[in-house]
């Protein structure tokens, strides 16, 4: 493996800073999402799993759109001003609007909250990273090597974010508003190479059409439903609840969780910027199989373990299975898939399959936590998850990539 970092390229420094900006204010909320609900907003399990389920069923919509507006589009950046505004009005809009609805009326708040966070966030990281991703095919740089500033970013926030959260959890919604106006003005930087929508042009309904029948396209969407989406449930939902519970305080550890989650992804950034050349070398699917290996065993030894020392080791394996599977989605889909829909295959194929999956499991999953507790639902998981390892080892596509594959245009 080899390290593959292009200073000198402006596009690399744009696409990387997107990333980075992003990242921050994604972290600063999401990384202590869950505990703020349970332990601010005083949600149940299952009411955890209803706004988990409302939240997604909104990106779902949000992601259906982008994918095919963003391929429309090419690069050219109008939904990237969308997610600017987003950003910006992050403050205002869940101190003032979103924590007041949930405390008061939780299921008008759970609507409004998922329209907002559906547009920005949700649906919003993965326009991000497919956007950046174009970037990086069309002049020629690999996309880990820029999403590598993505996760150093999201350890920044996690750092901040346990820190402001003992004082005040508003301050961290308030900072990613500043954090917004920085990404707004790196926007501005950005100009779209002038022939990028001609090109783009040339893509018909047919073209679309023609992913929707293939079948590989298929048994790739089953296998994230199976394993993507028990993984969000368990890393958002489950785990940052159960871990802070492993201390004498839920305020301890809800502090010592954003310190390991930020030296986790720390180490995911190292990783990011290493995995392109493995997955070149082993192939997308082999990479794509490591990483939900990796994932099966971090939910299988929290199964099996309460030591607060062993499950935040285990924890750090999450450095490793993230680029794995980002990297090898990607190149797996240019495989297999008309490289001009990345941004369709990537939103549609990957993000809203795992999120139609977090839709439909989420409250069955809070229910079953609330009468039989954690482990007892881990060991359950787990056994899905490594059911549809076995699926994928068997149907996934077999094709190699080829010397240069990451060279090709985003066109």
């Amino acid at each position: 493996m080899t390290f593959s970092i292009p200073f000198t390229d402006r596009h690399y420094r744009i696409s990387s800073g997107y990333l980075a900006l992003f990242f921050i204010c994604w972290s600063l909320w999401w990384s202590l999402y869950a505990i703020w609900l349970k332990q601010r907003i005083g949600l149940t399990g299952a009411e955890l799993g209803i706004l988990y389920a409302i939240n997604q069923t909104a990106s779902i919509i949000f992601m259906l759109a982008y994918g095919v507006i963003q391929d429309k589009l090419g690069l050219r950046k109008i939904l990237m001003w969308v997610v600017s505004a987003v950003l910006i009005l992050t403050g205002p809009f869940m101190t003032f609007i979103y924590q007041p609805l949930l405390l008061n009326s939780f299921y008008l708040g759970a609507i409004i909250g998922s329209l907002f966070l559906g547009i920005g966030y949700l649906a919003g990281f993965g326009l991000v990273e497919t956007f950046c991703e174009k970037i990086s095919r069309h002049f020629h740089f690999e996309y880990g090597a820029a999403r590598a500033w993505g996760s150093l970013g999201y350890a920044l926030g996690a750092f901040i974010a346990g820190m402001l959260f003992r004082i005040d959890p508003n301050l961290n919604f308030w900072l990613i508003s500043l954090f917004g106006v920085a990404f707004a003005f790196l926007n501005t930087r950005f100009t779209p190479p002038e022939y990028t929508e001609s090109q783009q042009n040339i893509i018909r309904r047919q073209d679309f059409i023609a992913v929707f029948n293939d079948k590989h396209f298929w048994i790739f969407v089953i296998f994230v439903i199976g394993t993507w989406s028990f993984y969000n449930i368990f890393d958002q939902q489950l785990f940052p609840i159960f871990y802070t519970q492993l201390f004498s305080s839920s305020a301890l550890g809800a502090e010592i969780y954003s310190y390991l989650n930020a030296s986790q992804v720390i180490l995911e950034a190292f990783f990011m910027a290493l995995i392109p050349s493995l997955v070149n070398r082993i192939g997308a699917k082999n990479a794509l199989l490591l990483g939900v290996m990796i994932m099966a065993i971090r939910i299988f030894s929290c199964a099996l373990s309460v030591n607060p020392y062993l499950i935040s080791a285990v924890k750090l394996l999450h450095a490793l299975e993230v680029p794995l599977c980002v990297i090898a989605v990607f190149k797996y889909s240019t495989l297999y898939f008309d490289k001009r829909l990345s941004s369709t295959i990537f939103l549609i194929g990957f993000q809203v399959a795992s999120s139609i999956g977090v839709v439909l499991i989420s409250y069955p999953l809070g229910a079953l936590h609330d009468h039989y507790g954690y482990q007892h639902l881990f060991w359950i998981i787990t056994a899905i998850v490594m059911t549809m390892l076995v699926f994928g080892m068997a149907l996934l596509g077999r094709r190699q990539l080829q010397p240069g594959h990451n060279k090709h245009s985003s066109r």
